[in-house]
Parts: C-alpha cells; sequence; structure tokens
C-alpha cells in the first residue's frame, strides 16, 4: 500500500519538482505545470497520465483508477486511490507524470541515473 511519503521520496529528487500547498492540497509541479495531486485528505493521487490511455487503465481496474473531474477531461490526467497501488507503482505513475512536463534531456539523465527505475 502507497503513501504520501512513498510519493514524496522519489517527487522531491526530481529536477526542477516542488512541492506546494494550494487551498489545503498537496501538489508537485514543475514550473507551474502540476503533475501530481492529492486530494484533501490524501487519499486519492491524481497524475498527468497519457489522455489515449487513459480509459484503458480505468477499465482495468475501476476499483484503483478513477476518470479525472469532468472539467479536467481534457488535461491528461486520472486519478487513483493511493492505498490500492503497490509503492514501486506509484512511484513509477509520478515519474512518468513528471517526464511528461520536463525536456526530453533531463528525462534521458534521469534514466541514465536509474537504469533500474524508480525502486
Amino acid at each position: 500500500m502507497a503513501d504520501v511519503e512513498d510519493v514524496r521520496a522519489v517527487a522531491l529528487t526530481l529536477e526542477r519538482a516542488y512541492e506546494v500547498f494550494v487551498r489545503g492540497r498537496r501538489k508537485f509541479r514543475v514550473g507551474s505545470i502540476v503533475f501530481v495531486a492529492f486530494s484533501l485528505d490524501e487519499e486519492i493521487i491524481e497524475f498527468g497520465f497519457p489522455k489515449e490511455h487513459r480509459d484503458g487503465l480505468v477499465a482495468s481496474d475501476p476499483d484503483t483508477f478513477l476518470m479525472p473531474a469532468p472539467s479536467d477531461l481534457r488535461f491528461n490526467w486520472v486519478g487513483a486511490r493511493l492505498d490500492r497501488l503497490d509503492p514501486l507503482e506509484a512511484r513509477e505513475f509520478v515519474v512518468e507524470a513528471w517526464a511528461m512536463c520536463v525536456p526530453q534531456k533531463l528525462v534521458r539523465a534521469w534514466e541514465a541515473a536509474h537504469p533500474d527505475g524508480p525502486g
């Protein structure tokens, strides 16, 4: 079962990423782009995810994954129940969301430094 600290442990190591609180919600950003956000109670994690694969992800495990709010459907965004994610899986989603927000040279540098992934 993943928790907020599993996410923080990887998110804060990612180049250009930082943590903010907006209206009481914990979020991680690169510049002004949010790549991970938590619900107020921190039970739901939302993260950047390709729109074209979102329906398949949610359909694969609807008890874990959630469609974003109707106002966010136009964005590359999806949600998950944090307690249903394995810590490694949560960290992988965070790194993939971050990779959607930064220049590819940063992604390549991170991958070279972490050949076995975020584990």
